[in-house]
């Protein structure tokens, strides 16, 4: 049985697509967003967390890890070491679970399980399951079993994507998913790789083509002040979406601030820590400029 890399099944969504949901976040992303709210998803390798407010320093972790001795510092270790394992016995002797290990396999069918047990909020909602990250396109062949599998058990399916992906990964997976949620950060290509590491050639050319075969896809752009938000920039966004017939929903997603205290906890910093979320009347703006181009606009997910 296939089995994925996963970091959370989030129960009661209701941001990830119509209705009640589960949302399944699969671990790994191409993608290095500079104001990504999921740090934790985008290492294709299981990751340690470390809450700083929960360490009481009684340095059980340290005397736990076969390298503390060796780590500089005293009381509780930091996430990242040059010399971790991810062994876990720091996360086992922490009395406090101020660490905690991001990632675990999971089998097509324990995540069914999980799905299975809330259908009957799904029935009455019009909801179903939905498939994040991460990148849910970096487990291919994963993804496409638990979508099969969801779908032989009646379940609305959708897939949350960035759109980085081999084109026949993403066109594999199109006859079982029900409704696509594809991320579109930038237009401009530099901005692109200067705020996500990557070219978005392929991620375009991909929307283009699976615009052309599947009939429900909804566009998620992130409104970031100052990044992405000019009406250049938004209205370049809107013409391209507007020119795909199959999409006619774009959901704008306000900048937040919840990647901050993530990244401290992995050890990581956090470029758009200055940044400040966008004025409700910032976002009103942006909507009308897609309504202007034929397009429902919702503001939030």
């Amino acid at each position: 049985m296939q089995s994925g890399l996963i970091f959370n099944i989030q129960k009661y969504s209701v941001h990830d697509g119509p209705g009640i949901r589960t949302t399944v976040f699969l671990k790994g992303c191409p993608l290095d967003c500079a104001w990504c709210h999921n740090p934790e998803s985008i290492s294709r390798q299981r990751e340690l967390i470390v809450m700083e407010n929960r360490c009481i320093g009684c340095r059980e972790c340290r005397l736990a890890c076969r390298y503390g001795a060796a780590i500089p510092g005293d009381g509780g270790l930091p996430a990242r070491n040059d010399v971790c394992d991810l062994c876990g016995a720091c996360v086992d002797a922490c009395p406090t679970e101020a660490r905690r290990m991001i990632g675990r396999e999971m089998s097509v069918t324990e995540i069914l399980h999980q799905v299975m047990a809330d259908q009957m909020f799904y029935e009455g909602s019009g909801g179903g399951v939905t498939f994040s990250g991460g990148e849910p396109l970096s487990q291919p062949e994963f993804l496409r079993s638990a979508l099969e599998s969801c779908r032989a058990s009646g379940l609305h399916t959708a897939v949350d994507t960035c759109g980085l992906a081999r084109p026949e990964h993403l066109l594999s997976v199109a006859p079982v998913t029900d409704l696509f949620l594809y991320d579109l950060k930038f237009m401009d290509d530099t901005k692109h790789r200067r705020y996500t590491g990557a070219s978005n050639a392929l991620i375009l050319s991909n929307l283009e083509a699976l615009g052309r075969i599947h009939a429900n896809i909804w566009i998620r752009i992130p409104v970031i002040p100052g990044i992405n938000d000019s009406e250049e920039d938004l209205e370049t966004a809107a013409r391209f979406v507007a020119a795909i017939p199959s999409i006619r929903k774009v959901n704008l997603l306000p900048f937040h601030r919840t990647g901050l205290p993530k990244n401290t906890r992995l050890g990581r910093g956090h470029e758009m820590a200055d940044v400040q979320p966008p004025t409700s009347a910032a976002m009103a703006r942006a909507a009308a400029i897609f309504s202007g181009n034929g397009l429902t606009a919702k503001i939030g997910g």
